[in-house]
């Protein structure tokens, strides 16, 4: 793996590291009382529900660099798979031209003993 691959890798990460920073945050200041605390058990999911709505806009301005080499890296990554596909496709329509071009000679054969038939059925 390059290292120009991992940029997938390189943004996920730090979009995890900022999502675990807001969540200590958060958690601070909810046992500290400065943001208000969730109801009964519900503490925990309230601390993530801000942890993530706090972080979202932290990621979407500070990884704007690795957000855009990892778009580089997959839009090469999908031109990459279609030049496959394009040669998988030509290599198939070629093989399948050979067959039908190896396949003609006998076809006017086939439709002459058809018609034949056809004559001898009206007769």
């Amino acid at each position: 793996m390059s290292l120009k691959s991992s940029a997938t890798f390189r943004y996920t990460g730090m979009r995890l590291g900022i999502f675990a920073g807001c969540f200590l945050v958060m958690w601070a200041l909810v046992y500290f009382r400065v943001v208000p605390a969730g109801l009964g058990a519900s503490n925990l999911f309230w601390v993530v529900l801000l942890a993530l709505i706090v972080s979202a806009p932290l990621s979407f301005v500070l990884l704007r660099k690795q957000r855009e080499a990892m778009a580089v890296q997959v839009a090469e990554r999908v031109d990459r798979a279609k030049e496959r596909l394009a040669a998988s496709q030509s290599q198939e329509d070629a093989s399948s031209a050979e067959s039908t071009a190896s396949a003609e000679p006998s076809a006017p054969a086939e439709s002459a003993a058809s018609a034949q038939d056809g004559s001898r059925a009206g007769a």
